[in-house]
């Protein structure tokens, strides 16, 4: 079973696209027929903001790195009502303001573990 993912990201600074993967024959007159490509055509992918203490960007960065952008982690969105697998192969190095570290990941909506 896949580990989860935890932590909730800065909702006001994250952003995320949905994508069909969607297989089209155009023929005479304008007419066409679409399909959908293979068993999970439809996949989404994230890019969180996460903005806390020290100690738990570096648990998030520990998260990650043990993942190592290969592994899959079991993660719910915002809005979704069950969680989903996902893979991170990108994430920011922490910024420091005061107390307050600040880091970015995309996150990557996959099939399999």
């Amino acid at each position: 079973m896949a580990d989860t993912f935890i932590w909730k990201p800065t909702v006001a600074s994250s952003s995320g696209s949905t994508t069909a993967k969607v297989r089209e024959a155009q023929f005479g007159d304008g007419y066409g027929q679409r399909v959908a490509d293979g068993l999970n055509n439809v996949s989404s992918s994230f890019s969180f903001q996460f903005v806390n203490d020290a100690a738990t960007i570096s648990a998030i960065l520990a998260f990650l790195r043990s993942h190592g952008g290969a592994t899959s982690f079991s993660f719910t969105p915002l809005l979704w009502s069950a969680p989903a697998l996902f893979v991170c192969k990108t994430w920011s190095e922490p910024t420091r303001d005061g107390n307050v570290y600040t880091i970015t990941a995309t996150f990557d909506q996959t099939f399999a573990p």
